[in-house]
């Protein structure tokens, strides 16, 4: 068993196998050090497990279910088999920046009173190409409290902190706040993070420091509907909290811009559905009879 390490990367990995290598690459590439990367392989039927298997490096785990489980029970999975004091969940599909637990490490370490830091992120297609870049916490930069994340969230009606490769959060805190909760399977991480917030305090960094990949056959895109209802569910239930203290005025306008939100997932995936095409259109043109 090696050392304890400072930081656990964890990738819950179900049939990953067209982007997993880039993206077990990318947190590899990283300048920090001092992390495990922790995969759990979900009972996969394509050739995940083989291209786990195919890098060498002592920093990675590898752990599989023996049957299929659940994206809730397996990311709670995930984060039981992880060493460190602090957390990263990296999708099978995203990647990092080489400098992303360098920049998120340090504050963390230096303040202890810090529950979550965060990141800008890239919205990249299945070619790792950027949609739109450096997206995400307009108005969340710097350290803020859980009433100011909020309040934050409820007004802008979609996800402004982000999916988890942006975020680095505590293990202790993840524990007590109850872990993954089912019941929120389409905003997840935002339900999280909120939950976190009761254990500390949030900073927002202004750098990028990952992408998240817009493909046809993510669960963000596949369940565009879900997330919506999702999404406002959880800010009328943030509404409804006197411990976030979330005010008339926010829920109105949350309730107001929710489809506005929904509007520009929509319109990503349709420029990665575009970008596929086009893809797939010069590879066919370009292949011989």
């Amino acid at each position: 068993m090696l050392p304890q390490p400072s930081v656990s990367v964890c990738i819950p990995v179900y049939n990953g196998e067209r982007f997993l290598a880039e993206t077990i690459r990318s947190v590899l590439d990283q300048t920090y050090r001092d992390f495990e990367i922790v995969l759990l392989e979900n009972a996969s039927t394509d050739a995940s497990l083989e291209i786990i298997h195919s890098f060498a490096d002592p920093r990675i785990r590898v752990e599989r279910n023996a049957t299929l489980l659940s994206q809730p029970d397996n990311w709670n999975r995930v984060i039981q088999l992880c060493r460190a004091p602090l957390i990263k969940l990296v999708c099978a599909d995203d990647l990092l920046h080489p400098r992303c637990l360098e920049f998120q490490v340090g504050p963390m370490e230096a303040d202890p009173g810090l529950a979550v830091v965060a990141a800008r992120r890239h919205m990249v297609d299945e070619q790792s190409r950027v949609i739109v870049p450096r997206r995400g916490l307009g108005g969340l930069l710097g350290v803020r409290t859980s009433v100011e994340v909020a309040r934050k969230v409820v007004r802008n009606g979609a996800n402004p902190i982000g999916e988890p490769g942006g975020v680095l959060f505590r293990r202790d805190h993840f524990f007590a706040a109850g872990g993954w909760r089912a019941d929120r399977r389409f905003v997840m991480d935002l339900d999280l993070w909120l939950r976190l917030l009761q254990y500390g305090e949030f900073l927002g960094l202004p750098e990028t420091l990952a992408a998240f990949r817009i493909g046809r056959g993510s669960v963000s895109a596949e369940n565009e509907q879900a997330i919506y209802e999702d999404q406002r569910l959880l800010i009328e239930e943030l509404g409804e909290s006197p411990y976030y203290q979330v005010r008339g005025i926010d829920l109105a306008l949350g309730r107001v811009l929710a489809p506005a939100g929904r509007a520009r997932r929509q319109t990503l995936f349709a420029i990665s559905r575009f970008n596929a095409r086009k893809e797939e259109k010069g590879l066919a043109a370009e292949s011989p009879d």
